[in-house]
C-alpha cells in the first residue's frame, strides 16, 4: 500500500481471463474501486442486473455498493461462444477520493474512450505501484488524481455530443467492442445504420484519422497489453487481438516501437 497525503492506492492491477470466473459481495468492496474494461466481455451487477461489459465501459463502485462480477462465454463478433475478458482495476481509499466521489453524481457504469491518455494513466499508477524500490510513492497518487479528472471529462464529452458527433462515436465505440475480431468498413457503417461513405467522413471529421487507422491503433495497444501482462505466446496475441496473421502483425508493430514484439516483451519483462 502506497500513500499519498489522504489518497490510499491500495492495489492497482491488470487482468486477463481465459477460463470463467465469478466473485460476488453483497456487503460491498469494503474499498473504492474503478475498473476499465480494455478487451471481450463480461458482466456485472449494475442497479440489481447483471449487464454485459465491452471494451470502454468503466465501472465505479464505492465501498458499501453490493458488487459482482461474471466472467463466462460470450459470442464475439464471429458470432463464437469464448471467455474473453482484460481490464485494468485499482482499489482506494482515503479522504481525497471521498470527496471527489461526493462531488458529482456518476453512473456506476459509462463508456469512455479508450485513449492512451486514460489507459497510459491505469498503466502508469500500475507500474508505479509495483516498484520494489520506490523513492517517490507520491507520483502514483498524482497519476490516480489526473485519471479521475479525465474519467470527469470523459463523462461530460459524452453528455454533450451533437448528433453527427453521437454517431462517430457509436462508430468509435463499435471499433473498440470489437477490435478483437475480424470485421469491415460495411460492418461499421450498418451498426450505425448509414453509408460506408458518410461513416468515413464522420469518423475522419470527428477524430482527424480514418476508420482504419484508429482500428489499427487500437489493436496495436490491445495486444501490446498482452504482451507485458499476459502468457499468450505472441502468435496468440495476434490472432486475440484481431490481426489476420503474425507476419502482418510483426511488421506493424516493428514499424511503431523500432523492435520486434519478441524484443519488446522481454524487455519490457526484464525492466518490470
Amino acid at each position: 500500500m502506497r500513500l499519498h497525503d489522504d489518497l490510499q492506492i491500495l492495489t492497482a492491477g491488470y487482468s486477463v481471463h481465459r477460463k470463467p470466473f465469478h466473485m460476488s459481495n453483497d456487503d460491498g468492496l469494503g474499498h473504492f474501486l474503478i475498473r476499465l474494461q480494455t478487451a471481450g466481455r463480461c458482466r456485472s451487477r449494475i442497479n440489481g442486473q447483471l449487464e454485459l461489459l465491452e471494451p470502454g465501459d468503466l465501472l465505479l463502485f464505492a465501498p458499501e455498493e453490493p458488487y459482482e462480477l461474471k466472467i463466462e462465454a460470450e459470442q464475439n463478433q464471429s458470432g463464437e461462444f469464448t471467455v474473453d475478458s482484460a481490464d485494468y482495476h485499482i482499489f482506494l481509499s482515503g479522504a481525497w477520493v471521498e470527496r471527489w466521489w461526493q462531488e458529482t453524481k456518476r453512473p456506476q457504469k459509462f463508456k469512455v474512450t479508450l485513449s492512451e491518455g486514460l489507459v497510459g494513466a491505469f498503466r502508469q499508477i500500475m507500474m508505479e505501484q509495483r516498484r520494489i524500490s520506490n523513492p517517490s510513492p507520491e507520483i502514483a497518487g498524482y497519476y490516480l488524481k489526473i485519471l479521475c479528472l479525465d474519467i470527469d471529462r470523459n463523462l461530460q464529452e459524452h453528455q454533450v455530443l451533437s448528433p453527427q458527433s453521437y454517431l462517430a462515436h457509436r462508430i468509435k465505440n463499435y471499433i473498440e467492442e470489437n477490435a478483437s475480431s475480424p470485421f469491415k468498413l460495411e460492418d461499421v457503417a450498418s451498426h450505425v445504420g448509414i453509408s460506408v461513405s458518410r461513416a468515413v467522413f464522420l469518423f475522419k471529421q470527428a477524430f482527424g484519422t480514418s476508420i482504419i487507422q484508429y482500428t489499427l491503433e487500437v489493436r496495436i495497444n490491445m495486444a501490446r497489453e498482452r504482451i507485458i501482462y499476459s502468457p499468450l505466446s505472441l502468435e496468440h496475441v495476434a490472432e486475440s487481438s484481431g490481426f489476420p496473421n503474425y507476419n502482418y502483425f510483426h511488421r506493424l508493430f516493428r514499424k511503431r516501437y523500432g523492435m520486434s514484439p519478441k524484443e519488446f516483451r522481454q524487455r519490457a519483462r526484464s525492466s518490470g
